[in-house]
């Protein structure tokens, strides 16, 4: 048995070094995108931008390392690697050949642009006139949840219908569903769709427009241009804007493009009264909540036992959570998941799991990645024991040796390395 494969979700910065020089570059000319990076900058970093922001000159490296304390040079390295990896900061050679680091042009005219004013702007349309249909921030919340459970809704394989095929296509391109054997088969959640339900709401929602942007060929700046527009439905459809008609000239941002475009991680533990599980130590997990969504969650490393108008009473068994394990969700993902959403009264304790739980669920999944399997090619019928160690020893030192037992003379070596065994093994022969 493999163990499981944690579904990795890279933050801003790790998708910024994804791109291509020339594409950061045209990035940096609006002043907007230099201060969300900026902002998502570790505290050195921002500090090291700051210092030079107003600097047209080359600094030399060694008077940017005095900046830092001997004893953190580590971070110091750190922050410079980043910001050259972000094309925010260039290397270049000083007279006598000295070393030094020269802030990108470009990003140094946009942040300063959006630190002190100045510039074009993106969009800027003629001042509108009062909305008769505007709505409310209580409003935009509700609707912002209820467009986002549909798209959880359709990955725990309820209201397919709802989902458009633009949706289902993102989806599969983001490895979270894998298409049916026919086309009218429903889509299948993969290992990695099943962990993304167990992660926090801002944190999906960075994954899956991660996915979106990669899709996007085309950045327009002047005006809504039609790209412009079949985005803002997209965004629409999501739920992380709200607007009343398709061809209405008003649209509003919800809290989740808020938090998606602010930085906010919410991932702690979201607001007591959302929070509605209840795990005692003798492994039943009651769910206070009418919520469809939630119970089919729930159900995902649960037994159900009981389920009543506004609770559900759920057991943690070995047999369920190895049927969470096999579908690739991790022990870490289902404890996050009951902190996330523990009730008022849970929150209480300390640990918020009682320790029994949080120690057995890991447990259940040791059980699961304690063996792993490989790939191998076994060489065994040595004519002495001396010939066995000789290939022991060798696939032991070029890293390729998976097993050995001295008493049967028998090596097992990696599917990779038999080639080089073999070749030596021959060579060995001949002398």
């Amino acid at each position: 048995m493999g163990s499981t494969q944690r579904l990795q979700s890279i933050d801003l910065h790790g998708f910024l070094q994804g791109l291509s020089a020339d594409t950061l570059d045209r990035l940096y000319v609006h002043p907007a995108a230099c201060i969300a990076v900026f902002r998502e900058l570790p505290v050195l970093d921002k500090h090291y931008i700051m210092r030079v922001l107003f600097s047209d000159q080359v600094i030399p490296e060694k008077l940017i390392l005095a900046w830092t304390l001997p004893n953190h040079k580590n971070s110091h390295e750190q922050a410079v690697g980043q910001l050259q990896r972000l094309r925010i900061w260039f290397a270049e050679e000083l007279v006598g050949g000295h070393k030094g680091l020269r802030m990108s042009d470009v990003f140094k005219q946009g942040l300063r642009t959006a630190l002190c004013g100045g510039g074009k702007e993106w969009y800027r349309p003629a001042p509108p006139a009062p909305d008769k249909h505007s709505r409310d921030i209580t409003f935009l919340n509700l609707y912002a949840k209820e467009r986002w459970e549909i798209i959880l809704h359709f990955l725990v394989g309820s209201n397919v219908s709802d989902v458009s095929r633009k949706v289902m296509d993102l989806l599969q391109r983001a490895g979270l569903i894998t298409p049916g054997e026919s086309a009218s088969s429903t889509p299948a959640i993969t290992a990695a769709g099943f962990q993304f339900l167990l992660m926090d709401t801002t944190a999906q929602v960075w994954y899956f427009m991660l996915y979106y942007f990669k899709a996007i060929e085309d950045y327009p700046t002047d005006g809504l241009s039609p790209v412009q527009m079949e985005f803002l439905q997209d965004m629409r459809e999501y739920g992380l804007v709200y607007q009343r008609k398709q061809k209405s000239k008003r649209y509003y941002p919800t809290r989740l493009a808020i938090n998606f475009a602010s930085g906010i991680n919410q991932s702690a533990q979201v607001p007591d009264s959302d929070g509605f599980m209840v795990v005692e130590t003798n492994y039943r997990v009651y769910a206070y909540t009418d919520s469809a969504l939630h119970m089919a969650i729930v159900a995902l490393f649960c037994e159900m036992q009981y389920r009543l108008p506004s609770m559900s009473v759920g057991l943690l068994t070995r047999e369920s959570m190895q049927e969470a394990f096999r579908n690739g969700i991790t022990a870490d993902q289902v404890l996050q998941f009951m902190k996330m959403y523990a009730h008022r009264q849970m929150r209480k304790n300390n640990p918020c799991v009682p320790p029994t739980i949080s120690d057995q669920i890991r447990l259940w999944q040791l059980e699961r990645d304690r063996l792993r399997s490989s790939e191998g090619v076994l060489y065994n019928q040595f004519g002495s024991a001396q010939e066995f160690q000789v290939i022991r020893d060798y696939a032991q030192d070029i890293g390729v040796l998976l097993h050995s037992n001295p008493a049967k003379r028998s090596v097992v070596v990696t599917s990779g390395g038999h080639k080089d065994v073999r070749s030596f093994w021959k060579q060995h022969k001949q002398k």
